[in-house]
């Protein structure tokens, strides 16, 4: 493409792409980010762990989770130790995953109650369930 022609086209399409981004602002109205999972769930960011490959090197242990939490209460205490939540789930993740054996595929059952121990303990009591997405060995 016509590095002039390009620079033509960005200056008519900017324009209209700023005053639509202004006009929605303008207009007050926030849209509501939606959550994926539900009003009850709490989203946890992908939890990493280095482990070792079938053919010897080195691999990552990748766990997303996420919390479903019923309890209005409770899940406003989970959304505000999501921190203390992702720094004991990634000593737990790390730690299993520095002992898992080459070329093992990872005991999903064993990493879900540790880290749902790792949550009634953060949270100092029981009512938020852990749930686990994709637990893979990369």
């Amino acid at each position: 493409m016509n590095r002039r022609l390009f620079t033509g086209y960005l200056a008519l399409v900017a324009p209209l792409v700023f005053a639509a981004g202004d006009a929605q602002a303008a207009g007050g109205e926030k849209a509501e980010k939606k959550l994926s999972g539900g009003p009850t769930y709490v989203p946890i960011q992908t939890v990493l762990g280095t482990t070792k490959r079938a053919d010897g090197r080195r691999g990552v242990l990748s766990v997303e989770c996420g919390l479903d939490v019923p309890d209005d209460s409770l899940r406003e205490r989970a959304t505000m130790s999501i921190p203390r939540l992702r720094s004991a789930y990634m000593s737990t993740v790390q730690t299993y995953a520095s002992g898992l054996p080459a070329g093992e595929p990872p005991n999903v059952d064993f990493i879900a109650r540790a880290l749902q121990q790792q949550t009634d303990a953060v949270l100092g009591r029981r009512g938020a369930k852990l749930l686990l997405g994709a637990v893979m060995v990369n």
